[in-house]
């Protein structure tokens, strides 16, 4: 059965950094497509960035330069390291795989940044 599941968020204060995993079971993860997502209270949910089979990266503006998304298929792992955090990065954090059929969600793990 298909499965996404995210884990490492937390408290964190401005500045800080935070690194999020996200394990995808049944896949054929070397193949398909890992996206971060975030949605705040009253916000929609929005990009933060993906990385594609090939290993290229795609990235929100407001995060480019620190947040950096990466993957080990030996672990079928993707991971968000966030850097230089804001109050404004606060959200419930979300793990997404693509494959050609659909997309798989994980539950989420929630970032709060502040003091």
């Amino acid at each position: 059965q298909a499965q996404v599941v995210e884990s490492g968020g937390g408290l964190v204060q401005p500045g800080g950094s935070l690194r999020l995993s996200c394990t995808a079971s049944g896949f054929i993860f070397s193949a398909i497509t890992m996206g971060w997502y975030r949605q705040a209270p009253g916000r929609q949910r929005e990009l933060v960035g993906l990385i594609t089979s090939g290993g290229s990266t795609n990235y929100a503006d407001s995060v480019k330069g620190r947040f950096t998304v990466s993957r080990d298929n030996a672990r079928n792992t993707a991971y968000l390291q966030m850097n230089a955090l804001k109050p404004d990065d606060t959200a419930m954090y979300y793990c997404t795989a693509r494959t050609l059929i659909r997309d798989y969600w994980g539950q989420g793990t929630q970032v709060t940044v502040s003091l």
